[in-house]
């Protein structure tokens, strides 16, 4: 698998893999996930501009996964704000992949840690971050931009279902899949 930055001219696709990932929520009683529209493609120009956009690629060079990421400076962190894998590469390591990524990409930027808000009772969520090396975040543990993130999160009412940050310290060597050159 291939993992490199995002074109500009794939971007629309990046909002295709996050509407078809999408509709698995549906059947956890979460159709308005599923029917909530993808991030716009100015929003995910900014992450792209950034250097902070990253695509799983198939062997035709076509996108099928998407991260997208910020910094978090008072956490010392890289926060993964999506990663979205189609359902057609679905559990074949690919969300795995990028994150291997964006971490590798985050130890370079003198980040000590991963960050991310999930929901708590979806299975391909907090449950798979889990098992990947994240930890839930307690309240207290919370930096002002995480809690910020929470409050916006909150504001788009997604706390209509249980959610929670979590983190996972960055140690160890690098293990990024192949890339681009």
């Amino acid at each position: 698998m291939l993992i490199r930055p995002v074109a500009a001219a794939e971007l629309p696709t990046l909002q295709d893999i996050e509407r078809a990932a999408g509709e698995p929520f549906r059947s956890l009683g979460m159709a308005e996930i599923a029917d909530d529209e993808p991030p716009t493609v100015e929003e995910l120009d900014r992450y792209r501009r950034a250097g902070h956009a990253w695509v799983a690629v198939d062997d035709k060079d076509s996108p099928i996964a998407y991260l997208i990421a910020d910094p978090l400076p008072d956490a010392h962190a890289l926060h993964i704000e999506q990663v979205t894998v189609h359902p057609r590469a679905a559990r074949r390591g690919v969300g795995r992949a990028l994150i291997a990524y964006a971490a590798d990409r985050a130890r370079e930027e003198g980040a000590t840690a991963l960050t991310l808000t999930t929901f708590a009772d979806v299975p391909w969520n907090a449950p798979y971050y889990a098992r990947i090396g994240f930890r839930p975040l307690a309240d207290a543990e919370l930096t002002p931009a995480l809690r910020d993130i929470r409050a916006h999160e909150a504001e788009l009412d997604l706390d209509r279902w249980p959610r929670l940050c979590m983190r996972r310290d960055l140690t160890g060597a690098a293990v990024t899949p192949r890339t681009a050159p």
